[in-house]
């Protein structure tokens, strides 16, 4: 099982997506962590998730934990998978309880209630992509895998 967790090919369209991907969600991370960009910080954000949304406090914190740790995880390529997951788990939850009812479309006109889910779709991809083949070359699981054999 832990083999299956690190096990990745040498394969830069992988790179590409994992990199790409964690460089979009770290600044939405570390808004949620210490208040970069513009965000709340951690206090602000788990009131957001808590108080004003009704999450569960454990599942706010995981929230913040997959976009914050689990960006840097894309980045360097480090449990690839598990952070995709979170990642995944986050832009489902961001459909069901807030985008799904704006429809498809991003707001790109200003002329709707909110942002639509065609965004989220898009990461979902990107992060099914990545939990079946890994986190591809120069990805710190490779770098595991290699050592394991």
């Amino acid at each position: 099982m832990i083999k299956g967790i690190f096990q990745t090919e040498d394969d830069t369209a992988l790179l590409v997506l994992r990199l790409l991907l964690g460089i979009v969600f770290f600044p939405h991370g570390m808004q949620k962590v210490f208040g970069w960009f513009g965000g709340p910080g951690f206090s602000g954000a788990m009131d957001a998730f808590t108080v004003k949304m009704g999450i569960p406090a454990f599942f706010a914190f995981l929230a913040i934990l997959a976009e914050s740790a689990g960006s840097l995880g894309l980045i360097t390529g480090f449990l690839t998978r598990i952070a995709a997951f979170g990642i995944t788990c986050n832009m489902v939850v961001a459909v069901v309880m807030i985008h799904w009812q704006n429809g498809f479309f991003m707001n790109w006109f200003g002329k709707q209630k909110g942002e639509g889910f065609e965004y989220h779709i898009l990461v979902v991809a990107i992060t099914l992509a990545l939990m079946i083949k890994g986190g591809g070359r120069w990805s710190v699981d490779r770098h595991i895998t290699k050592k394991m054999k």
